[in-house]
């Protein structure tokens, strides 16, 4: 009988042999695709070449006099340092800008590293021409066009007008131990070495997200997310760690199609949430319509049916 093609690298991600059929899970008409929310990373290699001239900086100081490699070294330092600093100001960016609802970073890291890049440059130039104006000429410029290639953190909260602030700070804590368990989860199947596995964890990462996304925007939702957010992530969490610890070692098919229909459970438990939340803020704001309607109407104002 023929068999149709296939392999951990096809668009599907299975080999027509990788499980058996009573063991295979059911595939979903509906399913989302693996790439599904799949984003650039925010610090590529535009700022990882921000570490090089750090590197090459402290190469070159080893072999000069005393003060001039201390100055070469303490350059280096703060060149590498506000490289990591603009890194992780980038993730914290785009973090930023996913989200509906979020705080401003609690550390300007992108300024401070283009403070960093400018001293570092300035150093660099004084260990060759032990001057004033042309270090600080240099670090002025090096600071000025740091700025201008990446430019400066958000510095405003958004979405945040008409929120309670311990709401806000319950989710922040509930949202940040959801993605750590995330995390952890991709962490712990890369150990496993199956792309078809690594896949199903973005997918349901990408549905817990939604409901990260609504729970943010919406923190009196927490309370009735609050058990997927925790418990069921950190179950999920371990369950992860024993699969590719098992899988790594024996490869073991029945392994591999058990965590697979655990992985299709619980998507399918957060997308069934998930979309009970968003009935949930649709009964609201119907209330608060039918509320409205009612004042206009004692004040005599009457709507008309194709408002209705």
């Amino acid at each position: 009988m023929a068999k149709r093609f296939g392999g951990k690298f096809s668009p599907d991600g299975s080999a027509p042999d990788a499980m058996p059929h009573a063991d295979r899970p059911t595939a979903r008409s509906d399913a989302a695709p693996a790439y599904r929310g799949a984003k650039v990373a925010p610090a590529g290699a535009r700022s990882n070449v921000m570490f090089i001239p750090g590197v090459m900086l402290a190469f070159f100081a080893l072999g000069s006099p005393p003060v001039a490699m201390l100055a070469g070294l303490a350059g280096a330092a703060a060149l590498v340092l506000g490289a990591w600093l603009l890194r992780d100001g980038l993730k914290a960016e785009a973090a930023y800008h996913d989200r509906k609802v979020a705080r401003r970073p609690a550390i300007p890291r992108k300024i401070f590293a283009a403070l960093l890049c400018g001293a570092g440059v300035g150093l660099a130039v004084w260990r060759a021409h032990q001057g004033i104006v042309a270090p600080v000429l240099f670090g002025f410029a090096a600071t000025a066009l740091h700025f201008a290639a990446f430019g400066i953190d958000p510095m405003s909260d958004k979405g945040m007008e008409g929120i309670d602030s311990f709401q806000q700070d319950r989710v922040a804590r509930v949202v940040d131990e959801a993605e750590a368990h995330l995390t952890a989860m991709a962490d712990a199947v890369k150990r496993a070495d199956d792309a078809q596995v690594e896949a199903r964890v973005e997918r349901l990462a990408a549905k817990v997200r939604e409901m990260i996304r609504t729970v943010e925007e919406d923190p009196r939702d927490l309370t009735a997310a609050r058990k997927f957010l925790g418990v069921y992530l950190m179950g999920a969490r371990d369950a992860a760690a024993k699969f590719a610890d098992v899988y790594a070692r024996s490869r073991d098919r029945s392994a591999k199609s058990d965590f697979m229909m655990l992985l299709t459970d619980l998507e399918a438990s957060f997308d069934q949430k998930h979309r009970a939340l968003l009935l949930d803020d649709n009964a609201d704001l119907n209330v608060e319509i039918e509320v409205l309607r009612d004042r206009l109407q004692r004040e005599g104002v009457h709507l008309s049916r194709e408002m209705r």
